[in-house]
């Protein structure tokens, strides 16, 4: 579908009606190619191309589909200059074109085939007839998700960046003029128009800095401040990263930054005005700020509106803000540096338009070797889980081995009940026994309480058998107390 919120430019091409009958006679080559003539006669030959239906027009020429028969048969486009507009700003837009499309050799750029002038002087170029659909419409229509409209775009700054480093800056980057064609089965982008393409280089400046001082150069919606601005006498190849900015705004949420219908009311200044003013929303809060067009676009992305502000939350609203800045020194500095920060989001690695804090770069290390994070995670709390449980199990064993130590001490301790020297007899009774671990009990076995309660049960109730009843009940009571100290009250007595 095609954007609804594209604004028109003066050389965007509408499509003409239907397809013209071919059975038509032909023109011979010396009749002007006015657009009339063109309309009335449309099977007109030039050259080795045989016109067969206008596919556009704008202020500066026409486009045709064209059959070419020698020397190979294909279909082009052909785009001719119109009768009568043959000033010299207007000629040198023209000139400027087919030079731009003449030096660049990039698959994401329609390709320049040939070039010439009628026998009445009208200049031509010959091009790839891209039979594709504007890039927001082809995702719209294949639901293409998030990712692979990035993957798709990154081609798009590819194609950008080659026609810079050509010298060539496209100036009017829009949807329209990025069509998508399958080839094997896979979305290739394909940039056309470069009508309004400006040359950084000295070799073709002089044929192509046509626009004047105060001049509006551009698409409204998709340029930058400076370009928008008549008081910049030039732009640099940032401009371009701006469109590309507004682009992948509306890649990602179907809309455009600024609302460009409001612009037609508006004055130059003021346009000029909000685009140094005002940032645009971020794209996850333009979903929230247009629920009911957002459940729409988000099905286009096959989520849910909820879904996509999430997906475009954090990473991606930095990277269109960051392209979409104001101040071109704050913007990604070429289409490739904008094409690796969208790689490394891709591939899940911190990206520059961010501010890459500790906590940041973990997340997205873990985002990045999600598996592997996951194995080491779970062997970690295995081996802290094996730690645990030996370090249990050596706690345990110590606590038997200690209390078994005091046990054995306190059992030779009640057998120890005088110095020999001082025995009254050569027997020893049970009741001495008992009298002296009895009264021992409380120091013996002071540093394990549980042990001493049981202790002191045994010992009650051995007395009770021998029928010494106060001796009994006090150390029944101490051991009731001790457990409660330490069990708590609903705890089993430990006999």
């Amino acid at each position: 579908m095609s954007d609804p919120n594209e604004p028109p430019t003066s050389d965007k091409l509408e499509k003409s009606g239907p397809a013209i009958d071919s059975a038509l006679p032909t023109v011979d080559g010396n009749t002007p190619l006015d657009s009339a003539v063109l309309e009335r006669v449309p099977i007109r030959q030039i050259g080795p191309y045989q016109l067969i239906k206008k596919l556009g027009e704008g202020g500066m020429g026409q486009v045709w589909l064209a059959q070419q028969s020698t020397p190979v048969r294909r279909q082009v486009a052909l785009k001719l200059i119109r009768v009568g507009l043959y000033d010299d700003s207007v000629l040198q837009r023209f000139q400027s074109e087919r030079q731009s499309l003449a030096i660049m050799d990039h698959p994401a750029i329609a390709k320049v085939f040939a070039a010439g002038t009628t026998s009445d002087g009208q200049p031509y170029f010959v091009m790839e007839y891209v039979q594709g659909l504007p890039i927001t419409e082809y995702c719209d229509g294949k639901r293409l998700k998030i990712r692979e409209r990035l993957e798709l775009f990154i081609k798009v700054c590819e194609g950008v960046q080659h026609a810079h480093q050509k010298a060539i800056i496209h100036r009017d980057l829009k949807p329209a003029n990025i069509l998508v064609v399958d080839v094997d089965g896979r979305p290739t982008p394909r940039i056309i128009d470069f009508g309004l393409a400006k040359a950084t280089s000295p070799q073709i400046a002089e044929a192509t800095l046509i626009t004047q001082f105060g001049g509006f150069v551009g698409t409204p919606g998709f340029m930058s401040p400076e370009q928008a601005d008549p008081s910049v006498r030039d732009v640099d190849t940032r401009t371009d990263v701006y469109s590309l900015g507004v682009v992948l705004y509306v890649l990602l949420t179907g809309f455009l930054p600024f609302d460009a219908e409001k612009w037609k009311k508006q004055s130059i200044f003021e346009i000029v005005r909000q685009l140094h003013r005002d940032d645009p929303p971020r794209p996850s809060a333009k979903i929230k700020m247009e629920p009911k067009s957002s459940i729409t676009n988000a099905r286009m992305r096959t989520v849910t509106a909820h879904q996509l502000g999430g997906l475009l939350r954090g990473d991606l609203d930095s990277i269109t803000m960051k392209a979409l800045e104001k101040d071109p020194s704050r913007r990604y500095g070429t289409p490739s540096e904008l094409a690796a920060d969208i790689q490394r989001y891709v591939k899940l690695e911190p990206v520059v338009a961010r501010a890459a804090s500790a906590g940041y770069r973990f997340e997205k290390y873990v985002r990045r070797h999600k598996v592997g994070v996951s194995v080491a995670t779970g062997l970690a709390l295995i081996l802290a889980g094996f730690a645990g449980v030996q370090a249990a199990q050596v706690r345990r064993i110590t606590r038997e081995r200690d209390r078994a130590n005091r046990i054995t001490d306190f059992m030779t301790a009640m057998f120890q009940v005088s110095n020999p020297s001082e025995a009254r007899g050569n027997t020893i009774t049970a009741r001495e026994i008992l009298d002296k671990a009895s009264s021992g009990v409380d120091i013996g076995l002071a540093k394990d309480p549980v042990l001493q309660a049981q202790m002191m049960y045994v010992m009650g109730t051995v007395y009770t058998n021998l029928g010494l009843y106060p001796h009994s009940q006090s150390l029944l009571e101490q051991a009731v107390r001790i457990q409660r100290r330490e069990l708590g009250p609903y705890d089993p007595p430990k006999r």
